[in-house]
């Protein structure tokens, strides 16, 4: 029997989690503060991950223009669809918690002046979190919503030294307790489809952080970029990629043994068209989402349902 509904979803739409919270439409602002990252500057190794392109958010702002013309810019945008929609500032692009900590304070502090914001969501990494940004991250989840967004994309070591991660499990596992000793509400990165890796151990990826208890996950499929590592690899070595069908059947699964207040904030890509080489049915992504919540109806499944 169906036992949730979450805007008639099937699983806990981060759409739902604002309604519910805020009692509002709210859109995210993307913002861009010219963050680089440890895995790219040489200070845990160079290039990044192998999957990444530019160490940088598609949709993130320019970070060559200040924060308010960000902001106006993108509102307008938000506002034509919905004039009375409120915002949470996001901070997309690179490692957001690495750099000089009086800069990200500033740009931290100077968006939350900003009109109708409601929080900050920080994308980072969790070798990004000193003791000092730690203490300024408790201030600041005093002050407002508090997000922070840490990459983890899979638990198994030997997918992780493929791409390139640069961090291990033991340091994603401190810096996330860490965050969570201190109230702080964390949304955890993963990527199915990354090479060589079964359905079982990217279920295996979801149970862990159900394990953790973390707060929300972002669900992604593995895009061929051009000019990245990992399009190399994919060249040489032909991989299999996920199906369509393959993806909706892992990600139902996953859900399956969530929490059911965890938030999924995304289940799926949205990678630049002109970059994609492949899967080239993630271009259509109403039509994933679609199909994933007609498979879910029809095996009459619901997030949690195995972890009851």
């Amino acid at each position: 029997m169906f036992r949730y509904s979450y805007n008639n979803k099937r699983y806990h739409t981060l759409d739902y989690f604002y309604k519910t919270t805020f009692n509002e439409k709210i859109c995210k602002l993307c913002f861009n503060i010219g963050c680089s990252c440890p895995n790219v500057d040489g200070t845990k190794g160079f290039g990044g991950c192998i999957y990444c392109k530019n160490g940088s958010g598609d949709f993130a702002g320019d970070k060559n223009v200040s924060l308010k013309e960000q902001y106006n810019s993108q509102r307008k945008i938000m506002e034509r669809k919905w004039p009375n929609a409120s915002f949470i500032a996001y901070f997309q692009a690179g490692s957001n918690t690495y750099g000089d900590l009086e800069y990200l304070k500033k740009c931290y502090l100077e968006v939350l002046s900003f009109e109708k914001i409601k929080g900050l969501y920080i994308a980072t990494r969790c070798d990004c979190l000193s003791a000092d940004c730690l203490e300024f991250l408790k201030l600041l989840n005093k002050k407002t919503n508090l997000v922070i967004e840490l990459g983890l994309q899979t638990i198994h070591d030997s997918t992780s030294k493929l791409i390139n991660r640069g961090h291990t499990q033991e340091e994603f596992i401190e810096a996330f307790k860490m965050l969570k000793a201190n109230d702080i509400k964390v949304v955890v990165h993963i990527i199915n489809g990354l090479p060589y890796e079964n359905k079982e151990m990217m279920i295996e990826t979801a149970k862990f952080l159900n394990d953790l208890k973390v707060d929300g996950i972002k669900i992604h499929m593995l895009a061929i970029l051009k000019d990245t590592k990992m399009a190399k690899l994919y060249e040489k070595e032909k991989f299999p990629l996920l199906t369509k069908e393959e993806y909706i059947d892992i990600v139902i699964s996953q859900l399956e043994y969530l929490d059911p207040n965890i938030v999924i904030h995304r289940v799926t890509t949205d990678p630049n068209i002109n970059d994609l080489i492949a899967p080239k049915w993630l271009v259509k992504k109403t039509v994933l989402l679609n199909d994933i919540d007609k498979e879910m109806k029809r095996r009459n499944t619901y997030q949690g349902i195995k972890n009851i």
